[in-house]
């Protein structure tokens, strides 16, 4: 499998409600490498952006209200297919079902307050990441353990 990046967003309910180092955990025990990190509140010209495929939905508005509404801690991890195994630490997109020991399924309360975002493919992790990170705020870096992993 390839390293690749993939873009992560703790929500505003998700800060709000103290999960960031809950959040933050459960990647590092994945062991996946924590390449950008920083705490903002989106622009709405930024949530517009994040969220333009879904420009034209009767939801989209609300998207970019909450978005906005408060700090969103942005995030670029990386390694080795990080895109699908990020999403299946995520959890389905409504908390009700997404599996137990998932972020989502342990943590969200419902659809509009599901704690956290994560691309869903290599196109969208690339746009994600550019979006929200300029190069200069990545981090490239090697863990001092990599001597000695095992690779398969």
């Amino acid at each position: 499998m390839a390293v690749e990046r993939t873009f992560v967003a703790i929500k505003p309910d998700g800060v709000q409600r103290g999960l960031v180092g809950e959040i933050l955990g459960r990647f590092e025990r994945k062991g996946f490498k924590l390449v950008g990190l920083k705490q903002v509140t989106a622009s709405r010209e930024l949530a517009g952006e994040h969220y333009g495929v879904h420009r034209e939905r009767p939801f989209f508005a609300g998207l970019v209200d909450f978005i906005t509404s408060g700090p969103v801690v942005a995030m670029v991890w990386e390694g080795d297919g990080v895109i699908a195994s990020a999403r299946k630490l995520i959890g389905a997109t409504k908390p009700l079902e997404a599996e137990p020991g998932t972020i989502r399924g342990d943590l969200a309360v419902n659809i509009g307050r599901n704690v956290i975002h994560g691309s869903d493919g290599a196109d969208t992790a690339h746009f994600e990441i550019n979006l929200w990170f300029s190069a200069e705020e990545l981090n490239a870096w090697t863990p001092s353990d990599q001597s000695w992993r095992i690779e398969s």
